[in-house]
């Protein structure tokens, strides 16, 4: 079971959050997850662990529990869904905006 980690100290690390969730029993990974540009946590991870047992006694045992001094926020993983829209950006020509020809 994938599990969401939200609300995580900048200074919690892929093992400490590991470390908290072994209490409850296997855990197959653990990630953090950071800014690409500056490396800085984005303040949420996620867990999996291969028994959903130990998944929810881990999410019962931990979601307002403290890490880190900071209220953990915990709960199973929603799955992924596409994102809508663009990057913004249409066609524009050189000229400015309402150069067309």
């Amino acid at each position: 079971m994938k599990i969401y980690v939200g609300n995580l100290a900048y200074r919690t690390t892929k093992e400490s959050l590991r470390t908290a969730f072994e209490q409850f029993g296997t855990v197959s990974s653990s990630d953090v997850i950071t800014d690409r540009e500056t490396g800085r946590s984005k303040g949420f991870g996620f867990v999996e662990m291969p028994n959903a047992q130990e998944a929810e006694a881990a999410i019962n045992g931990l979601d307002g529990k403290e890490l880190d001094a900071r209220t953990l926020k915990v709960n199973e993983a929603r799955p992924m869904t596409p994102r809508q829209g663009g990057g913004g950006g249409g066609y524009r020509p050189r000229g400015g905006r309402d150069s067309y020809n």
